[in-house]
């Protein structure tokens, strides 16, 4: 009888056993659907933002209801969002760290008074940027590198200066830009030709340019026709809103200036520079910009140098300087570019080409004012050196310091050299494998929600947080472009966003940044609110965001949940139409991704603040 009484026993446990693993998956079951509803209140809020839904004008370029779930905020006892008021109209083209009010305070010796002079916190501005009135989208490119409405820049006065240089002309509602500049009135197709035939543009070997003093950036325009990417810089000064004008075209500009300080970009960034009649005193300050240019300048990149003083026999009586004085001023550039180790290439009619040799070894400099080892990525309001940037170390005469780069496209998904050296702490060529994989299943899941992301609809698309620039990289294409900022509290990473082809700067978000109002489509920001939350105030970053983002254009926040749920609080009293939404790998991944749509709105005099 005992193996009956076993028997019996056994089939208790085992109908026992079946009932506990049902009861725990059950438990489990309903633990999750109690966890997505955001503490069991996620279902009333879906239902109450598709009414939201129902009377606000969302952009129809956005689509959450296939892919992803609505993520409830977490409510709290504190007050209701803060709401913002518009501020006053004059304010329309505000640029906070370049007013002309406050840089009139500063000394004009070496444009110390052009250069970045931010408002102290208690002067920042708490209010919304307004539009100015008629207002409308921009040409979607390429048709806006040509036109661009008036109501948008409504500045005639370079169609007077610039008139008989092709630069911009004023027809009816648009400005027309006939791609012209005060070196090449024929148009900037044909002076690139030209600096094709020395330069290789063509083949991909030159992928990075600099513009120093680029006006209305139409030579950055057109070199996007040879899938060149140029950071053009210009001062706010009395031509007036160029680099307004170049950002409303769709080509990569910011307010810049070489004076007292160094420029944003680490060494070896650009594979060219040029200076079209920039004005810039090359030779003077001991030679300080044109050593500023070599710092930035890769090993074997190209300098173009095209007005005064080139060709100042022709042209002496028109700048109304003597020949011996434009002589010697083209002597004393040519002699600093051989002790930089540069060989002229080139001169005829108004342009003048050099190149940067490839190492030290093919130099023969005398004795040289070298740079101090340094943090040579430390650049944020540093003083400009009258020193050399020396070469990295090589061991053979045809080695590349730094590293050789692979022609563009090839470059983007190559491991670049600052990786492969161990320059970059805590990166490996297996680490950085990893994080292209990772932003391109980011930019799939983006796409998914904003649906013309990769289409000319956001052409001009900003990275606050940059990285190792793997979102720019997934989005890489001729319709759009990036501006990699890397924050000046992050990893040093930027010199390996230039490695690969791609362009960006070094910023602090604690600051405004240096461009005009509404001059890009769609923002981006991963870890960067995590990484500034003990730095300085959310709201000042987001109303820096919205200074510089157009009527409509998007932001795309991924953080942690708590840092998502501050940036909406402060969000929804800005205007904007805001959704949170799982990670793409699913509602337990405590990151998620917070995007808002910018309404487009006017000021009207009832509800502008006098800020």
């Amino acid at each position: 009888m005992a193996p009956k009484v076993h028997s019996s026993v056994n089939k208790v446990r085992s109908r026992l056993s079946i009932v506990f693993v049902i009861a725990l998956c059950s438990f489990f079951y309903l633990l999750g659907v109690w966890q997505r509803s955001g503490f069991g209140k996620g279902d009333g809020y879906a239902i109450e933002m598709n009414k939201q839904q129902a009377n606000c004008n969302v952009s129809p370029s956005l689509d959450f209801e296939s892919h992803h779930k609505y993520v409830a905020s977490i409510e709290s006892s504190e007050p209701k969002a803060k709401v913002f008021k518009p501020c006053n109209a004059k304010f329309t083209d505000y640029t906070p760290c370049q007013e002309q009010d406050r840089a009139m305070r500063f000394p004009r010796e070496n444009m110390i008074y052009r250069e970045r002079h931010c408002p102290p916190q208690e002067e920042k501005l708490r209010c919304l940027i307004p539009v100015p009135n008629g207002y409308t989208s921009p040409f979607p490119w390429p048709k806006s590198r040509d036109y661009v409405y008036y109501a948008n820049v409504p500045f005639k006065s370079l169609t007077v200066e610039k008139a008989n240089q092709n630069w911009v002309e004023y027809q009816g509602n648009v400005f027309k830009f006939p791609g012209g500049g005060t070196m090449f009135p024929q148009g900037a197709d044909a002076y690139i030709d030209e600096l094709a035939r020395v330069i290789p543009i063509a083949d991909g070997t030159v992928r990075t340019a600099l513009d120093t003093g680029c006006g209305v950036a139409s030579w950055g325009a057109y070199m996007l026709k040879r899938n060149v990417l140029t950071m053009s810089f210009a001062p706010r000064d009395n031509h007036e809103a160029q680099v307004q004008f170049a950002l409303e075209r769709g080509v990569p500009a910011i307010i810049g200036v070489l004076g007292s300080i160094k420029l944003p970009y680490p060494p070896r960034s650009f594979d060219m520079a040029q200076c079209s009649r920039c004005l810039i005193q090359w030779a003077s300050n001991d030679g300080m910009y044109l050593k500023e240019v070599d710092r930035v300048l890769r090993p074997g990149g190209y300098w173009v140098l095209s007005g005064p003083p080139i060709n100042w026999k022709t042209y002496y009586k028109t700048w109304k300087r003597t020949k011996e004085d434009l002589k010697a001023e083209q002597k004393s550039i040519e002699d600093l570019a051989e002790s930089l180790c540069w060989e002229k290439k080139y001169e005829k009619g108004d342009i003048a080409i050099f190149r940067k040799k490839i190492n030290a070894k093919y130099c023969k400099r005398k004795s040289t004012n070298y740079c101090k080892a340094s943090d040579t990525n430390d650049l944020w309001y540093k003083k400009m050196e009258t020193c050399v940037t020396p070469f990295p170390e090589v061991g053979s005469p045809n080695e590349v310091p730094g590293g050789e780069l692979k022609k563009f496209p090839a470059r983007l998904y190559d491991v670049p050299p600052r990786v492969r050296n161990g320059e970059v702490p805590g990166v490996t060529s297996e680490s950085y494998e990893q994080d292209n994989k990772l932003w391109k299943k980011h930019v799939v899941a983006y796409k998914r929600i904003v649906r013309l992301l990769g289409t000319t609809r956001y052409r001009n698309i900003m990275d606050m947080n940059a990285g190792l620039g793997g979102f720019a990289a997934a989005l890489e294409s001729s319709k759009v472009w990036v501006m990699n900022v890397v924050p000046i509290i992050a990893e040093k990473t930027l010199g390996v966003v230039y490695e690969r082809g791609l362009i960006g700067m070094y910023h602090d978000w604690c600051e405004g940044f240096s461009t005009y109002p509404r001059t890009y489509d769609l923002i981006h920001a991963s870890g960067l609110f995590k990484l500034y939350q003990d730095k300085c105030e959310f709201e000042d970053i987001l109303l820096e965001m919205d200074r510089i983002l157009r009527p409509e254009g998007v932001v795309v926040v991924r953080d942690e949940v708590d840092v998502i749920n501050k940036v909406m609080k402060i969000g929804r009293g800005m205007r904007w139409d805001i959704k949170m939404v799982d990670h793409e790998d699913g509602p337990l991944v405590p990151e998620k991704i917070l995007v808002a749509v910018k309404q487009y709105w006017v000021a009207s005099n009832s509800t502008s603040t006098d800020q």
